[in-house]
């Protein structure tokens, strides 16, 4: 019996082959003959869940375009209809929410783990510059996607973001009536944010997904030592001494992390899918009403450190610049860090203080864009937002300060 259940797979294996004869040389070079340190750690977890949220988005964005209506006279009562209507409407709505919320906090520590471990480093300058185009696209993909229920805070947030674009000098009243597709925020603004969400940034988004992981298994992964596991071979076969195929190890234990996290998902998705008015805000649950403005205008959590930075600047058109800069910086990140070792265990102290201080700050810049916005609460922004630009641009000289620890040629064993 075992001979002919082998014989059968080894006849369907190779009339797949035939046909598609890069499938199984890929499926080799990026899973069974794909070596990866043996040293990752719950870091590395992030990065194969991200993929697993954006799975979800796009199953449960599916589900939900089937009844939804992108009209401005009809969006609001279509989610109503969904969530109160719809056979189990209101787990695939919540599922897709809390998604969104979920997607971002992976993301954020995905990045942060890159920091940390220096990730961003030669030879994988491209990886992370990909990584933050994914970033960028998400934000783009979210906000968006969070017009969409027509809510009060949707509405409004629209109003306040679309605006700012009316900043820019020359251009900016005609972009921003472009942007809209109207005079006002309205029935043309929700239809083409509508195609956008749903049709071409998710396009792009797959597209720049395959390109990261495929310029990262070029390169090969980082690892907590920041030890590049390609030097040193076994003479024999080629073979990482410190490397380890990702197909069975790697993917058995990504599903281990992913059966903790679909629990933790599940959780907030049963018991609190609003959390607290931060995951979904109390206003949006309020039709839009063009004549009728919330007492207190802010974003989703996941935007609130750059509008906290918005905020905290006067002028507008200023504001502006520093709310996009603080993310197109990102994109000089490889560059801007001199110093000679990846993993912040091998750092100066002085490196560790400061990027304590940088996650502390952004975190704080979250909490603020979310408050009403006080002469002190925009203060304290002032200064987070002044230091979260120092920490990037004087990278260059406080990376190269102090004395670093020796790396190791191979991964400690007891990693």
């Amino acid at each position: 019996m075992a001979n002919v259940i082998n014989r059968t797979v080894e006849s369907v294996t190779g009339w797949f082959n035939d046909r598609t004869p890069g499938l199984i040389p890929a499926y080799k070079k990026h899973m069974s003959e794909y070596y990866a340190p043996k040293n990752f750690n719950l870091w590395y977890y992030f990065g194969s869940l991200a993929i697993l949220v954006l799975v979800n988005q796009i199953v449960t964005g599916i589900f939900l375009t089937m009844h939804y209506k992108p009209s401005a006279a009809e969006a609001f009562a279509s989610v109503e209809y969904i969530m109160r209507d719809v056979e189990w409407g209101w787990l695939i709505r919540y599922m897709h929410s809390t998604g969104a919320s979920m997607f971002f906090v992976v993301v954020y520590l995905h990045m942060f783990r890159g920091l940390v471990y220096g990730s961003y480093q030669k030879p994988r300058e491209l990886v992370w510059v990909l990584g933050v185009m994914i970033f960028l696209v998400l934000m783009a993909e979210a906000f968006m996607g969070y017009v969409l229920p027509w809510g009060q805070m949707s509405y409004w947030g629209a109003q306040v973001i679309i605006n700012l674009f009316g900043a820019i000098p020359v251009v900016g009243n005609g972009l921003t009536e472009w942007i809209r597709g109207d005079y006002l925020v309205a029935d043309a603004t929700l239809n083409r944010f509508f195609a956008l969400h749903v049709i071409a940034l998710p396009l792009v988004l797959l597209l720049l997904v395959v390109l990261h992981l495929g310029a990262l298994h070029e390169v090969g992964s980082n690892n907590p030592e920041g030890v590049d596991i390609k030097k040193v071979k076994d003479k024999a076969t080629g073979i990482p001494k410190d490397g380890i195929p990702f197909h069975p190890y790697y993917t058995v234990k990504d599903l281990f992390g992913a059966g903790f996290f679909l629990i933790l998902f599940a959780f907030i998705v049963f018991f609190a899918p609003t959390m607290g008015g931060w995951f979904l805000e109390w206003d949006n649950f309020i039709e839009a009403d063009p004549l009728v403005t919330p007492a207190h205008i802010k974003p989703v959590w996941y935007f609130t450190p750059f509008y906290a930075m918005l905020r905290a600047i006067p002028d507008k058109l200023f504001g502006v610049i520093v709310m996009g800069g603080a993310t197109m910086i990102l994109f000089a990140l490889p560059w801007l860090d001199r110093c000679k070792v990846k993993s912040i265990r091998y750092r100066p102290m002085l490196h560790k203080i400061l990027i304590t201080i940088f996650v502390v700050a952004f975190v704080v810049l979250g909490w603020l864009g979310a408050q009403t916005g006080s002469d002190t609460q925009k203060l304290v922004a002032q200064i987070l937002t002044a230091y979260y630009f120092a920490f990037f641009l004087l990278m260059p000289i406080w990376s190269a300060m102090g004395q670093t620890k020796a790396v190791p040629e191979r991964v400690p064993e007891h990693d």
